[in-house]
């Protein structure tokens, strides 16, 4: 489940890589020409030159007072036209599901001095996704579920489509799109700045999952989500062009029934005479590549490709899910395939015809830049071990082999944000030793430009290793462990076991704060347990695509018995205790949790599940079916892998948590878990949060709240200290 990449593992990982000082990085504002960057500082937006960082301010605090005085605007974001003299400023944001895509919109305009609010008709916080044309001339946004676009000269606002509803949806996207595949902003400017290019989402036969709220009136009244669960068709979705001279849409006629498909991509080509979208398959184990007329909506198929699992899109292997990365003018563009059992880097040009870039037996993790005129392209992989990361480079041309940019020293984690000539970057490097840099650098030789924190010493306060255990499958699998302090070899002590063990999101990396228990309120290591994570079979680790699609078709077999095979090699070790033996999971982890104990009650004595899927068949359809299949098909498969078909099996302890408001995993699929729980006279203990939604931290003292529930529950049922 891709929620717990972005919910739980946000916020386990907020420690991976953290910032050093005040000025560590992690992302940056760069420049259109990569020659500088910006930045908020105060009350005012700041420009640095590279390599000198000489500063200037581009707007100061007076530039961000509203006409009439009062305070200047709290500024969320901000977007410059290509020559520097006009700036959208984002303000008063909303959260639109998981992210603040909602908000306020404000124009400065540098040469006249001015600043005046954007779509002032509009409801106070609706407006979306507001960029200015390729012109400067105008600014288009969306707001409630319709288009616009606005005059910067005249400030004239004209509306382009009419018939947005909370069903019919312009611009952006329903919540399954926006989840799992991570498309948010859903309309392009045409280079001409005279069309605009949108997604039309048809959500009107999708049902209403209605969640109930008890506590926030006098009587309790629903709260309705669109959410298609697995199983049920997906909203209908279509690419338009808009021509801004007539008003009217032109829709592109991509094959096949549009409930039966999806389009995760879609961006103009350079020369603007045309549309490249990307369309998957119900299953999504089959991609197609089209070119659409703008003027006709003919669309010819140019690529295409199956995979006998399933074909991720660009948000797997980018930090940018949105479009194409064009070369040659945009005669050819990048592609990302697994078809030869790894995860590499093809350029393909209009007619399908490919060039393999990378080679070899490793995975492109994520792409970084494309230097077209230095003839590399820049992405992080890591061939040798699993649990690490490094930039590389490769030739445009594919004739020359793996090249490492990353210090070959720094043994561990490499992140970076590169400027989009790749001549400049911000460079963070972590391991579980300690060992820690932030930097500037200049890419080329990696040398640094500013240094701004570094601790090359690995601490010494600290017994956290990496390791590797094998199962009696042969399944090699990666971990982490923190043993206790004051290890006694000849004493027994638990072990708590974090998992997820889902394609969504893998917990072992060699970066410093990676590994631990966040939701323990205390020191684990002082009050004497072994903490333990592994990765296994179906995690997104960069093993290949064998490893990671093992799991296709059976989360909740595969993915738990390598799990508990692990597990078993681990309680021969003589200092295990193994009956004390605790396993804990949040979202997919919460339901590894409970298949853990469910189906290995002989193994795992104490589970904590924190908003488990219980049923599978209730989880949203393009996550399921992605890695599933089709219940119409092999039902089976998803009774087989949820864990309330084993819930008669459990022995152990078991703490249920999840929050009544969730709209991703919903608290029915528990209430169905609790029943069959009750039915099988099996006793367990329960904790909701009334209206908390997936993340359980709205509301004053409930991240304390469970970090308290977690630490008791653990200490009661799991004690510390060796024996």
């Amino acid at each position: 489940m891709k929620q717990i990449t972005q919910l739980f593992l946000i916020a386990f990982f907020s420690f991976f890589l953290q910032p050093l000082s005040a000025q560590s990085l992690r992302g940056v504002k760069w420049a259109a020409d990569g020659s500088g960057y910006f930045a908020l500082e105060g009350n005012a937006i700041v420009r640095y030159q590279l390599p000198s960082f000489q500063r200037s301010v581009v707007v100061d605090s007076l530039g961000l007072v509203p006409p009439g005085g009062g305070r200047a605007l709290s500024v969320r974001n901000f977007y410059f036209t290509a020559d520097g003299s006009r700036a959208l400023l984002y303000t008063h944001t909303q959260k639109v599901w998981r992210q603040d895509t909602r908000g306020d919109y404000w124009l400065w305009d540098k040469p006249a001095r001015s600043l005046r609010q954007l779509g002032k008709g509009r409801p106070a916080s609706s407006l979306m996704f507001a960029k200015f044309s390729p012109d400067g001339s105008k600014v288009a946004y969306v707001s409630e579920h319709n288009l616009y676009v606005e005059e910067v000269a005249s400030g004239a606002v004209r509306q382009l489509t009419t018939d947005g509803s909370s069903r019919v949806i312009n611009g952006t996207f329903d919540w399954a799109y926006e989840e799992e595949f991570d498309c948010r902003d859903g309309f392009r400017w045409s280079p001409d700045s005279r069309q605009i290019a949108y997604w039309q989402v048809d959500a009107r036969s999708i049902r209403n999952f209605l969640m109930i709220n008890n506590t926030d009136s006098l009587y309790s009244f629903t709260v309705p989500v669109e959410y298609p669960k697995a199983g049920e068709d997906p909203s209908a979705a279509r690419v338009g062009v808009v021509s801004l001279e007539t008003g009217s849409t032109r829709w592109m006629q991509v094959p096949g029934d549009a409930r039966q498909h999806y389009i995760p991509r879609m961006e103009w080509a350079v020369d603007g005479r045309e549309l490249v979208l990307e369309q998957l398959n119900r299953k999504q184990n089959e991609a197609k590549i089209f070119r659409c007329q703008p003027a006709t909506g003919e669309a010819t198929l140019i690529y295409s490709e199956k995979d006998a699992a399933w074909i991720d899109v660009k948000a797997r292997w980018s930090d940018d899910p949105t479009g194409w990365d064009w070369l040659k003018g945009g005669e050819e563009f990048l592609w990302v395939s697994e078809k030869d059992g790894w995860r590499h880097l093809y350029r393909l040009d209009k007619k399908g015809k490919e060039v393999l870039l990378t080679r070899g037996n490793y995975d492109v993790i994520e792409l970084k830049a494309v230097d077209e005129k230095g003839g590399y392209i820049y992405f992080t992989a890591s061939p040798k071990q699993a649990t690490q990361q490094y930039l590389y480079r490769v030739r445009l041309d594919g004739k020359k082999e793996l090249e490492l940019v990353s210090p070959a020293a720094q043994q561990g984690t490499h992140d970076y944000s590169l400027s989009p000539s790749a001549t400049y970057a911000t460079h963070n490097f972590s391991n579980l030793r300690g060992q820690r840099v932030s930097e500037w650098i200049r890419v080329a030789d990696h040398k640094t430009i500013k240094p701004l924190a570094a601790q090359l010493q690995p601490q010494q306060d600290r017994d956290i290793r990496l390791f590797q255990v094998t199962t009696e499958e042969g399944v090699t699998m990666d971990g982490w462990m923190i043993l206790p302090d004051n290890f006694d070899s000849s004493k027994k002590y638990p072990v708590l076991f974090y998992v997820y063990a889902e394609p969504a999101g893998a917990t072992v990396k060699d970066a410093d704060g990676s590994a631990g228990t966040r939701l323990y309120r205390g020191n684990m290591a002082a009050d004497g347990y072994i903490q333990i994570s592994l990765d296994g079979r179906g995690t997104p680790a960069p093993k290949g695509a064998a490893w990671r699609k093992a799991i296709y078709r059976n989360i909740g077999t595969v993915n738990i018995r390598d799990q508990a095979g692990a597990a078993q090699k681990i309680l021969q070790w003589p200092f295990v205790d193994t009956g004390r033996i605790a396993v804990w999971g949040w979202s997919g982890g919460g339901s590894t949790t409970l298949n853990l104990l469910f189906q290995y009650p002989q193994i795992y004595k104490t589970g904590i599940a924190i908003a488990p899927v219980a049923n599978q068949l209730l989880y949203d359809n393009i996550y399921q079916e992605r890695y599933m299949g089709l219940p119409q098909e092999n039902r089976e498969d998803f009774l087989k892998g949820s864990p309330i078909t084993h819930a008669k099996n459990l022995q152990g302890n078991l703490l249920v948590i999840h929050g009544t408001g969730d709209d991703n995993v919903h608290y029915q699929g528990t209430e169905q878990l609790i029943n069959e729980l009750i039915k099988q006279g099996r006793y367990f203990q329960m904790m909701s949060y009334p209206n908390r939604t997936h993340s359980i931290n709205e509301g004053p003292g409930t991240s304390q709240h469970l970090s308290q529930l977690f630490t008791r529950y653990l200490q009661e049922h799991c004690p510390g200290g060796g024996r």
